[in-house]
């Protein structure tokens, strides 16, 4: 009897250990892919500032794989997601981000969104840089019904900066 506790116990251990190793298996490919889609999302997640010669500040940024320019940066010295949008007047804050942020709400306005019109917070933004290209005293909007994590980057920011896209690169440069 006891070779049979022994035997069904090296069984059990074993079998223990497969479950063991595909779950750690399991976790490190989850691990692998989630930080696979966040850079297809984001493939501008680190960013190089480059100095041209004549003192312009660049950043080049890579579309990302649904045609979008996704890139990390900064407000006030925290870090946030943007979405380049040149249709946006003004940088679009979601409420749950402004919160984050600790950005208060300033008088309502009315803006037009593609879902229609909405209500949006003034606000201004004392810093808002992508990579080293920084600018200050940004007026935005902080817009309840943005339902993301991103900040649309509109043109009060993006008329302060030259911009050239080459095929899937987007160039941003600051004049000095």
């Amino acid at each position: 009897m006891s070779d049979d506790n022994e035997v069904h116990e090296q069984k059990r251990m074993g079998t223990t250990m497969q479950v063991l190793a595909w779950l750690v298996l399991l976790a490190l490919g989850v691990a692998y892919f989630s930080d696979f889609l966040d850079s297809q999302y984001n493939p501008n997640q680190t960013l190089q500032t480059g100095y041209t010669e004549d003192g312009f500040r660049e950043v080049v940024l890579q579309r990302n794989k649904f045609g979008h320019y996704v890139t990390s940066g900064k407000i006030n010295g925290s870090p946030v997601t943007f979405m380049l949008d040149t249709g946006a007047t003004g940088v679009a804050i979601p409420s749950s981000v402004a919160s984050r942020l600790g950005l208060r709400r300033g008088n309502a306005f009315p803006t037009q969104t593609a879902n229609g019109m909405s209500t949006s917070y003034a606000a201004t933004l004392s810093s808002i840089s992508v990579g080293d290209i920084e600018l200050y005293d940004v007026p935005a909007g902080i817009t309840p019904g943005l339902q993301t994590e991103e900040i649309l980057l509109g043109m009060s920011f993006l008329k302060h900066i030259e911009f050239t896209q080459r095929g899937d690169t987007l160039i941003l440069r600051q004049v000095p």
